[in-house]
């Protein structure tokens, strides 16, 4: 049987043959080289288009940590990142299931059993090389919140489900001086219009945010220093689930990043 190259080009010699080989891998190198040589930061040109070359180094060098990686904690950290913000300190305990995959970006029927801190930080990296992502690969109690705050973030978002915890942010936050924003309950809602930026003193109608009001009491101040995603509509009653929707959770962290972006280039009136 005749060789396939030389039935491609009958009249052509042997050293030809192997020229042009190495002349078509040097095009494919210098070629794809070149394509991820202007990857090598990521691209933010449209964004920069938006908020100008010196907002934009403002939001890259933001410190933030997220608590809970969940829908609402997901989609925070997925637009921060694309946004931009290169050190990320990602905080929770929790394993990937498949009743996540119908709100949680993370989440796919390959990664169940997973640890979501794990799968975030390989995502992480893919969308941004550059990235500094920081793991705590844990489950965050009243008792265990110290581990939070060893270091000194520009931002703290609360996206985590236990009420006692939400207090404690609370308190450690402000006499730390760390901007905190906190999402209230996105379970049992289906209107992502209804979906609010506001501060934890002007809820009313958020049964979470009721009961964090109730344990701090009535520091007023306290409250109005804490910026809350938030939820004017009211719960619909799934009976013993927490039933719960791609968009509602997905809105309430988009919510989070266009907050903490618009504040930090001075856009927030």
């Amino acid at each position: 049987m005749q060789d396939p190259e030389y039935v491609m080009c009958p009249t052509t010699s042997c050293e030809t043959r192997v020229l042009l080989h190495y002349i078509y891998l040097g095009i494919f190198l210098w070629y794809n080289i070149g394509t991820f040589e202007g990857v090598k930061d990521m691209n933010l040109c449209r964004l920069e288009s938006l908020i100008g070359s010196e907002n934009l180094e403002k939001v890259r060098k933001l410190k933030v940590l997220i608590i809970g990686l969940g829908g609402v904690g997901g989609y925070a950290l997925e637009s921060l990142v694309r946004c931009g913000v290169e050190d990320i300190t990602i905080v929770d305990g929790d394993t990937i299931k498949p009743s996540n995959i119908n709100r949680q970006i993370i989440a796919t029927s390959r990664n169940n059993n997973k640890y979501k801190t794990r799968e975030w930080k390989k995502r992480i990296k893919l969308i941004n090389k550059n990235a500094c992502v920081n793991i705590i690969n844990t489950y965050i109690t009243p008792d265990n919140i110290e581990l939070l705050f060893g270091e000194k973030y520009d931002y703290m978002i609360d996206a985590c489900d236990t009420t006692r915890v939400k207090v404690e942010l609370v308190r450690k936050c402000h006499e730390n001086g760390i901007k905190l924003v906190s999402s209230m309950g996105t379970a049992k809602k289906l209107d992502a219009t209804k979906l609010i930026i506001t501060t934890l003193d002007k809820t009313n109608t958020d049964p979470l945010a009721k009961k964090v009001r109730h344990e701090l009491g009535k520091d007023k101040d306290l409250m109005k220093d804490v910026v809350v995603v938030t939820s004017t509509e009211k719960a619909i009653d799934t009976k013993n689930m927490l039933g719960s929707s791609a968009f509602v959770p997905a809105v309430a962290g988009l919510y989070i990043t266009n907050y903490i972006v618009r504040n930090t280039i001075g856009s927030v009136n």
